[in-house]
């Protein structure tokens, strides 16, 4: 008899930012590398034999919290990762939502029927992941080993367990970040003990117990945004009307303001369409997000010149999303850190980007008053 732990990841970046991570690699957030304490608490007094993870570095760092207190080594396998997400692969869930929404229904509740150019089948992660999780069970046959992989992978081992055809993959459901489901290995079948059990997370912990989408039968989220270029020509005003309004909250009053500033983001987005974004939920535009592809590109860094969402969007966990959006379009040019200037005045925004990661590394005089230097780390270590 082998017993096999299967954990899934720590809350990584797509989770955070509600995009499209299958085989695309990312860091964890800040709230996944404190779940990784609770993770280690839940391993500490297991017998652990052996560990795996899928090589992609979430997962790495995930099974650190329990192969490292018990001095084991660990065993990376390609075998392990989550689906490849084809065409989709850090693409927004809202896009692929709204305009192909009969393949996004598909992937949820018939993956069986899922197709899109690029992606690896339903079938083909089902017997990837059976034969790799069978494969380790009978090497360690007598023993008890822990597998670290993804939400994805694990729905579908579980539906293969459990007997289910595809098109009742809905009666399993999806599993929260280092949740654990008990495995038992013997007479050639598995058993399952438990399954995706996060009762070592606190509720603060826990990404599930603030989200609502895993318990709908079609596993919408209402929450998810999509950004599109922005059209200066004709959104100028908005964006004005936008600027004005942060630099109001920054700054107190409109001292230093000027309108040029929509000349800047027009010139910068000639130069490179994906400059200045409008974040959509649904069809309503509800934020601008404008990056500086220039300044900060001899550090490595990239530059995020403008951070805004409506002001009866705030405090609803929607903003990050927009820091997802940036870390997409900086990553895919290279850069290894982002970078931005706030103003010493706005403790709001301070403190927004702190809790997610970013540091103080320097201060500059601004038109108005000092501003903060914050850099966030978005390089794969």
């Amino acid at each position: 008899m082998t017993k096999v732990y299967i954990v899934r990841h720590a809350e990584a970046e797509g989770n955070l930012y509600r995009r499209i991570h299958g085989q695309y690699d990312s860091l964890l957030t800040e709230m996944g590398m404190r779940q990784l304490e609770a993770l280690r608490k839940r391993f500490e007094n297991i017998h652990i034999d052996a560990v795996y993870s899928s090589d992609l570095y979430r997962a790495r760092m995930t099974a650190s919290a329990i192969y490292e207190p018990k001095s084991l080594p660990l065993v990376t396998m390609p075998e392990l990762r989550e689906v490849s997400m084809g065409i989709w692969e850090d693409v927004c869930w809202a896009e692929v939502e709204r305009f192909m929404p009969e393949q996004y229904r598909f992937y949820n509740t018939e993956p069986h029927k899922w197709c899109i150019e690029g992606c690896e089948s339903f079938y083909r992660l089902s017997e990837r992941i059976m034969g790799a999780i069978t494969s380790l069970a009978k090497k360690h046959e007598g023993q008890s080993i822990a597998v670290v992989t993804h939400g994805g992978a694990i729905r579908s081992m579980l539906c293969n367990i459990m007997g289910l055809p595809p098109e009742e993959i809905c009666k399993v459901y999806y599993c929260d970040n280092t949740a654990v489901s008990l495995l038992v290995y013997e007479n050639g079948k598995f058993k399952i003990e438990y399954m995706n059990d996060n009762s070592h997370l606190p509720d603060e912990l826990s990404a599930f117990k603030r989200q609502t989408w895993w318990k709908e039968k079609t596993f919408t989220d209402n929450t998810n945004m999509y950004f599109r270029p922005m059209d200066l020509d004709k959104r100028g005003e908005r964006y004005l009307e936008c600027y004005r309004d942060s630099w109001r909250e920054a700054h107190g009053d409109l001292s230093g303001f000027t309108d040029a500033f929509l000349d800047r983001a027009k010139a910068r987005s000639r130069e490179f369409p994906m400059s200045v974004t409008e974040a959509y939920l649904g069809d309503k535009p509800i934020g601008v997000l404008e990056l500086n592809t220039e300044r900060d590109a001899d550090k490595g860094a990239g530059c995020i010149a403008f951070y805004y969402i409506d002001k009866e969007y705030r405090g609803k966990g929607l903003a990050v999303q927009l820091l997802g959006q940036a870390t997409s379009v900086y990553r895919k040019l290279g850069r290894k850190t982002l970078r931005l200037r706030v103003a010493k005045t706005n403790k709001r925004a301070i403190n927004f980007y702190r809790k997610h990661g970013f540091k103080h590394v320097a201060t500059e005089q601004g038109a108005v008053c000092p501003l903060l230097v914050m850099e966030k780390n978005i390089a794969l270590e």
